[in-house]
């Protein structure tokens, strides 16, 4: 079985693992970073949304051997302290429901920002393309544009 030395939220980490491993299976059985979700294994429901090189990418389809030397973020990294704005934004209007979804949503939604830093309700439903089956998308909206402000 092959060996990785992956660049998560900043720290080496390796692991071993088939080089068709997903992304996701890795950072939770084996790094013990279980934030990141499974949800339907196919890419379309986004719980299991992370970054890569400041991108939001779904892990349940992305082989460990194709991470190579990228930098990869999870949910407990995107702020040590969960103070990232947007972060704040979600918890001071309530969005979770469930829950569930929301690690994806969130890394969904900062890299978003970080790209479009005052982002359009167009931009925002090009976007967040994540599923909550809560129904929370008006707040998730909402939430958006409220760490939008905050990192003005």
């Amino acid at each position: 079985m092959p060996s990785y030395t992956l660049s998560v939220n900043g720290e080496q980490m390796s692991a071993d693992a088939d080089a068709d491993t997903p992304l996701l299976w890795v950072l939770r059985d084996h790094l013990n970073l279980v934030g990141t979700k499974f949800g339907c294994g196919v890419a379309q429901c986004g719980a299991c949304t992370v970054h890569m090189n400041g991108m939001a990418m779904r892990s349940c389809v992305l082989p460990i051997s194709a991470v190579g030397d990228n930098k990869i973020v999870t949910i407990e990294g995107l702020s040590a302290a969960g103070d990232h704005p947007i972060q704040q934004a979600w918890e001071e209007l309530d969005v979770s429901q469930c829950g569930y979804c929301q690690a994806g949503q969130l890394m969904a939604a900062a890299a978003l920002l970080k790209n479009s830093p005052n982002p359009s309700d167009e931009e925002i439903d090009g976007a967040m393309t994540n599923i909550c089956r809560c129904g929370t998308h008006v707040r998730i909206r909402k939430a958006i544009h409220l760490a939008a402000e905050k990192l003005k």
